[in-house]
């Protein structure tokens, strides 16, 4: 239903009513995320600007039930930031202030709207850098990496985001606001923080968040590796974990992603190349020289038919800007792409990618690879034209790719998150015990289910309903099913 004439007064009243969106094509600008397959436009948007904001406004929809969904910079793959019907967006891209850098305990405080990569702008004359390095860090926010448990490139070696937050101011769905952590790495207690960070938005709303920052490393080397083969790729990944070798970053692009990112960006990637690894080695020098040799044999043993290493910064930085710009460069491949994040184990790579290909082949579409592989977390890019009503078969298809993943041992998502997405698929990996476990936790922090409903876990398991406040489905109204 409308929200009333009160709770728009009282939101106007907390924000100020140029702090409002109400205006229908306004609006359309959060009808998504990332994840452009699925819209839904909300009620209305609000701009908080502080966390005395943020509680305000979380108290109001909890006064009224109305259900509300946080956003940041809307660059999420899942659809996490769907608006929800009946709903409210509370957009927190005015909170970029930071509030406190602390060297001397290697801290820096935020607010959820600091982006992620302008963290380690804020630090880097003093020699400091902050690991987790979406993508998308350029635009993609803090609030909105704790939101997701985020990753990046270069988790491979120093975690994801849940590894280097130590604290977070929270407002919980009542508009309670509870201090989680602090600057400690390790406090005492219940670590309620790690239940927060990758839950989506849906235990409450982080307002300020203190963060882990780590010392440039004295040595950084970048290594790039081209195979006549995804397989021989594949094994030489593998091969090197298993030497002992910890790189900071190992990425993998197959032939299709390579062409994009070349005709984009042009980094001289090596010509006829059916793989490519981007290997970044960092710490103490002599390490360095040693693992960079290392890799260099086994890539060469493994099938490499050219491996180099980048020769200063700039040219690090733009065998960098092929990966990291290799999705919006898949524009030039397809006009509509699907992304897919699946996670397999990592000796199990060669075996999934040849999956995959038989996947594309069987459904008539292609599918481009560019991934973290020294972790094995997939990113598949199927590539569609939804002018000629493929759509649906793109969707049929990267669902499919993920069950490869679980057929594997793997697991449904490694940093883009389940949101709206994936939550009919949580039953294919976990038991209805599991499933209902989530949702105690889920209701101990939101017991009326207003912060970001429809996410994560199907309820009811039967993934039919509307976004939105609740409504019964046909199946419980004649007793065939009931809500959880």
């Amino acid at each position: 239903m409308p929200l009333s004439a009160a709770f728009r007064a009282d939101l106007e009243a907390a924000v100020g009513a140029d702090h409002l969106i109400s205006e229908p094509e306004q609006l359309r600008t959060y009808d998504c995320d990332g994840l452009t397959g699925w819209r839904a436009m909300p009620e209305l948007v609000v701009l908080a600007g502080s966390t005395a904001e943020v509680q305000r406004i979380v108290q109001i929809c909890a006064r009224e039930r109305v259900p509300f969904v946080a956003r940041g910079a809307g660059t999420g793959l899942s659809g996490g930031a769907l608006p929800v019907a009946d709903g409210i967006v509370i957009s927190l891209a005015r909170m970029k202030r930071i509030l406190e850098i602390d060297l001397a305990s290697q801290r820096i405080v935020v607010e959820p709207g600091v982006t992620n990569l302008d963290v380690s702008k804020a630090v880097a004359a003093a020699g400091f850098f902050y690991a987790p390095d979406p993508s998308s860090q350029q635009v993609c926010t803090i609030g909105g990496n704790v939101a997701e448990n985020s990753g990046g490139a270069h988790c491979l070696k120093n975690g994801f985001t849940v590894n280097h937050v130590t604290g977070l101011t929270v407002v919980l769905p009542d508009g309670e606001i509870v201090e989680l952590g602090g600057k400690a790495l390790d406090p005492d207690g219940l670590d309620l923080m790690g239940a927060f960070i990758g839950s989506e938005g849906t235990l409450g709303i982080a307002t300020e968040i203190t963060l882990r920052v780590l010392r440039k490393p004295e040595a950084v080397t970048t290594q790039l590796a081209a195979f006549p083969s995804i397989d021989e790729a594949g094994e030489a990944v593998s091969a090197i974990v298993s030497a002992g070798i910890l790189p900071a970053a190992i990425e993998m692009m197959d032939r299709l992603t390579i062409v994009a990112a070349e005709q984009a960006y042009h980094p001289n990637y090596p010509e006829g190349a059916e793989a490519l690894l981007l290997v970044e080695l960092d710490g103490i020098t002599v390490q360095v020289e040693e693992d960079t040799a290392a890799v260099d044999r086994i890539c060469s043993a493994y099938g490499a038919f050219e491996v180099r290493v980048a020769r200063d910064d700039a040219e690090r930085a733009l065998l960098w800007l092929g990966r990291k710009g290799a999705f919006p460069a898949m524009g030039r491949m397809s006009p509509d792409y699907y992304v897919q994040d699946g996670v397999v184990p990592r000796t199990k790579l060669p075996a999934v990618l040849r999956r995959i290909g038989e996947l594309s082949r069987e459904h008539g579409l292609l599918v481009g690879n560019v991934f973290h592989a020294g972790d094995g977390n997939l990113h598949p890019l199927v590539l569609y034209d939804a002018a000629k009503g493929e759509t649906e078969a793109a969707k049929i298809l990267a669902e499919a790719i993920l069950g490869a993943c679980l057929d594997a041992g793997g697991s449904l998502t490694g940093e883009h998150g389940v949101g709206v997405d994936k939550a009919c698929s949580m039953p294919k990996m976990f038991s209805e015990r599991d499933l209902e476990a989530f949702e105690r936790l889920r209701r101990a922090f939101d017991p009326d289910g207003i912060a970001n409903p429809g996410k994560v876990i199907p309820t009811p398991r039967l993934c039919g309903e509307v976004p939105g406040p609740y409504r019964q489905h046909p199946l419980e109204l004649i007793g065939l099913a009931e809500r959880f």
